[in-house]
């Protein structure tokens, strides 16, 4: 992996990322065009950023980087007037400035591109790309004249499509190039790219980079945010990585490695230790005395399920990926690996484009939820408030959902059946509640997961999908939920286990797959599966 050289006018930056001035660094440094100054935005029980000093440059790419929660998109919203900061100052162009409005953050010159399209699916491509700015003849809209730009805007990222077609005719990879176009046919002093490529491929990222260069190249500043490390390096002048709602530091990408942006970026240096102590206290059961695991159960006659260059344009590459029964398969990879997208892809929720999924070894066709929950598969997602829970439904309700949706509304589980069945899954999981009929949003986190693991295993599923099921409980919860897990495996259930956390992954997976940008890069067991290593696969120098 290579990093591209400085610009010869962007100044110094120690080894610890502090800004080297003086005779002891660069010559005079130009001013930058965007800055921030001790920047602070508390929200109801949340720390989003705490003191954050930050600097854009005219003339570079800067890329913001860390995980989920790290602060980058409240920054980006404080920016650009979306949100008001609690305390610190703004300056664009020397002067303090403090934007009520994207729009008057856009009158400044600020333009920002977000990760979802925001544009009207209903109106044609002309006239998104130039909604609000319509070129006028004679006090009216000049309709050749936008069709024409429009047709150029595009052909800068060599898209060709008829621009007179309705936005929502194309697909959302077509739809993010508009945006993309619409981003780039504003004169701005700075451009804020929020995640652009996590719908296009290749092609289309390489075509969009070399547009970047060239703007930066006329003196624009961009800031550049993604998960994808090698889009950082192949893109970027200078790197902010944010952690916990602060600047970690500011660092020049060459001087980067990718082992220190992802150390940085997780905390490693300092949580390594205390992972691998909480590791050995939990004395996982499928680990031999020398760390390597038994390999009658990393190996079976017959995987449950398996992924033959499975994929799905712009979201995953080609995958090839297998589960085995009565095994726990980790996913780990950083925020927008594809993770998720593996998953979904796997129960349904999206639909692959390539390869081929087989359950015991016989091709099927997942095209729907329903039809993965048929074969024995089940989904606990990501956001169990969102796409979990059922706040106001009781537990009882909130278990029986899964089985009542596979039997079908017709053939109802009477109220004693499932009162059985909720209290039965209450005792085994040990929830946490003084009746069944309680509502369960007036539960702990951990005690709402156990109750979303009871709805999929109400249903006797073969395969379980758990995408972060520990987010955001307490230590004693998540413990007790992978003790658990362990012993589902131990009965027969096979278990696909995301986090983001590298140990809890370790810790109860037989085998870890490791997920770079959206591809499968590596799979390990045995020896092979520890933390450092880890880390070092997912930025691109593990072995």
């Amino acid at each position: 992996m290579t990093h591209p050289a400085s610009e010869p006018n962007q100044p110094a930056i120690g080894a610890n990322g502090a800004i080297v001035n003086g005779a002891d660094g660069a010559a005079s440094a130009p001013e930058p065009i965007l800055a921030t100054a001790g920047v602070s935005k508390t929200f109801p029980g949340v720390k989003a950023l705490q003191r954050v000093d930050f600097r854009l440059f005219p003339g570079e790419v800067h890329t913001l980087m860390g995980q989920n929660g790290a602060g980058k998109s409240t920054l980006i919203n404080v920016l650009t007037g979306v949100i008001a900061p609690d305390a610190g100052t703004i300056r664009l162009g020397g002067e303090v400035v403090a934007f009520a409005s994207p729009q008057e953050a856009e009158a400044a010159g600020v333009r920002t591109l977000y990760q979802e399209v925001n544009l009207c699916p209903n109106l044609s491509v002309a006239e998104n790309i130039f909604a609000g700015r319509q070129p006028k003849r004679f006090g009216a809209i000049d309709w050749p004249d936008i069709k024409r730009r429009a047709q150029a805007a595009l052909a800068r990222l060599d898209v060709t499509l008829d621009v007179t077609r309705s936005l929502d005719a194309y697909p959302i990879a077509v739809q993010q190039m508009v945006a993309i176009a619409r981003a780039l046919s504003v004169d701005a002093r700075v451009l804020i790219l929020d995640e652009p490529t996590s719908s296009l491929d290749d092609s289309e990222v390489a075509q969009l980079f070399k547009i970047l260069r060239h703007l930066k190249q006329s003196g624009i500043a961009i800031l550049f945010v993604t998960h994808f490390i090698e889009q950082t390096y192949a893109i970027s002048d200078r790197i902010t990585v944010m952690r916990n709602g602060e600047r970690e530091g500011e660092y020049l990408a060459r001087d980067l490695s990718a082992d220190q942006l992802v150390s940085k970026m997780v905390g490693h240096e300092r949580m390594s230790a205390r992972l691998r102590e909480a590791a050995h206290e939990a004395h996982p059961a499928h680990a031999s005395d020398d760390g390597a695991q038994d390999p009658q159960r990393v190996q079976t006659a017959q995987p449950f399920v398996e992924l033959r260059g499975v994929g799905r344009r712009g979201t995953l590459q080609p995958i090839d990926l297998d589960v085995q029964h009565g095994q726990i398969l980790g996913l780990a990879g950083l925020l927008g690996s594809g993770r998720t997208e593996t998953a979904r892809l796997l129960f349904g929720a999206d639909r692959a484009d390539s390869g081929t999924i087989l359950v015991q070894g016989r091709p099927v066709r997942l095209r729907s939820p329903r039809d993965a929950v048929r074969h024995g598969i089940g989904y606990c997602a990501e956001d169990r408030k969102k796409e979990g829970i059922v706040a106001e439904l009781s537990i009882r309700e909130n278990i029986l959902l899964a089985l009542q949706a596979r039997r079908g509304w017709w053939r109802k589980i009477s109220r004693q059946r499932a009162r059985e069945l909720a209290d039965l899954w209450i005792e085994r999981l040990g929830i946490k509640a003084s009746d069944a009929e309680q509502p369960i949003g007036l539960l702990s986190g951990g005690n709402q997961q156990k109750a979303l693991l009871a709805r999929w295993l109400a249903t006797d599923p073969k395969l379980l999908i758990l995408d972060e099921p520990t987010r955001g409980i307490d230590v004693a919860a998540k413990f007790d939920i992978m003790d658990r897990l362990l012993a589902l495996c131990a009965n027969g259930l096979s278990i696909l286990f995301i986090s983001s956390e590298i140990g809890e992954v370790l810790r109860v997976s037989h085998r870890v797959a490791v997920l770079r940008d959206r591809r499968k890069i590596a799979e390990v067991a045995g020896k092979a599966s520890t933390e450092d290593n880890i880390y070092r696969l997912i930025a691109g120098s593990g072995e």
